[in-house]
């Protein structure tokens, strides 16, 4: 009698993708990047070259920019070709690496303008909040997409994503971000809907949060400062309302088509924060309403494929996570050009692709990566 044949336990491998990615979502990427590069120098020069901070020289912030954007891109690519579903098996750790990040922030974060949110690891600036909103929508996508049939219920599906969001949300305020831990919850409420979450449930939830974010809004002086400064800025324009009434005058200023290249006015030291949180208003002031337009255009492309191949791929953790990675582009989006426009309270987020920041660059086009991997799956499906 012959023995069994044993068999060799076969381990996870990392596959490579063969199929073709959405190519367009790789070139909007690509313009809006080099589009960015192209406004953070115009944006940032004049600044660099008259601050100690950056030793006096016009092209810090761009310099910085470019070693980013090029680790970006690679990293970009390199996911674009990898298995997405092997994010699934290690949804875990993604998770509580990212909470771990957000703890060490609170005790060795560098501090900069009363708050904690970046961490120095071999002369880096990193902020863990960039890190932590995707590493929650990994874990949820993740969650959800096993635990389809229980997210109707409260205990088996909404509760467990509560102390995931809640956790993220909460440490995050202690730096303190509120802006960021807005962001962090209108994602996962996001999620909870696509999931399955039940309405009436997200309803009450939804209420609820909007009574939290007011009572947090106004327990701390400069958020009630930056409450009144977004009813009006004018009552206080040497002051509060400083930076929104010049994001105005940039906005307003620009004109149909904008006064050209390199010839913005707010941003000879009008404009702080012009090279990252504020760089759309000189965007705008200096190509116009259209350049503005196209911008938004942009980012309003990559959304709707990132939402069309979530639609169109069979794999429901890769479906939720083309719609994750979608949300989370088009919520930063919306809260930045909201906030620069007066139509939120003033506050810091970058802008995808184009403002400066090393963190930022890297998370979102890692996240493009893997949005471009599951394109080759939602086109072999169409």
């Amino acid at each position: 009698m012959k023995k069994p044949r044993k068999t060799k336990t076969q381990t996870p491998t990392i596959k490579l993708h063969q199929g073709r990615i959405d190519f367009s979502i790789l070139l909007a990427v690509t313009l809006l990047c080099a589009f960015g590069l192209v406004m953070v120098f115009s944006a940032s020069y004049y600044y660099a070259q008259r601050t100690r901070t950056t030793n006096y020289d016009p092209y810090f912030f761009l310099s910085k920019q470019v070693v980013f954007l090029i680790i970006g891109y690679f990293v970009m690519l390199v996911l674009s070709r990898m298995d997405y579903k092997i994010i699934q098996r290690v949804h875990w750790p993604i998770y509580l690496v990212s909470v771990l990040l957000l703890i060490l922030v609170l005790f060795i974060g560098v501090e900069l303008n009363g708050g904690r949110r970046w961490i120095l690891i071999a002369g880096v600036q990193i902020q863990p909040s960039e890190i932590a909103k995707f590493g929650m929508m990994i874990f949820m996508c993740a969650f959800m997409s096993k635990n389809r049939g229980k997210m109707h219920e409260f205990r088996g599906g909404m509760l467990p994503m509560l102390f995931v969001i809640g956790a993220v949300a909460g440490l995050v305020i202690l730096q303190p971000n509120m802006s960021m831990a807005v962001i962090i919850a209108m994602i996962g409420v996001i999620l909870l809907f696509l999931g399955g979450a039940d309405f009436k449930q997200l309803v009450i939830l939804g209420i609820v949060g909007l009574g939290l974010v007011l009572i947090l809004a106004f327990s701390e002086g400069y958020r009630a400062e930056r409450m009144g400064n977004f009813m009006d800025p004018f009552e206080d324009p040497q002051g509060s309302g400083y930076q929104l009434i010049q994001s105005f005058y940039a906005l307003g200023s620009g004109g149909w088509f904008g006064k050209g290249l390199n010839n913005s006015f707010q941003k000879l030291l009008y404009m702080t924060y012009g090279e990252s949180d504020f760089i759309f208003p000189i965007l705008v002031e200096e190509f116009g309403l259209m350049g503005g337009l196209t911008v938004i255009f942009g980012y309003t492309w990559i959304f709707a494929r990132g939402m069309r191949a979530a639609l169109r791929v069979r794999d429901r953790f890769g479906s939720l996570l083309a719609a994750g990675i979608s949300i989370v582009l088009g919520v930063q989006v919306f809260i930045n050009i909201a906030v620069i426009t007066g139509l939120m309270p003033t506050t810091g987020q970058a802008l995808p692709f184009i403002s400066a920041g090393g963190t930022s660059m890297l998370v979102f086009m890692a996240s493009m990566g893997v949005l471009l991997n599951i394109t080759r799956d939602a086109e072999a499906y169409g």
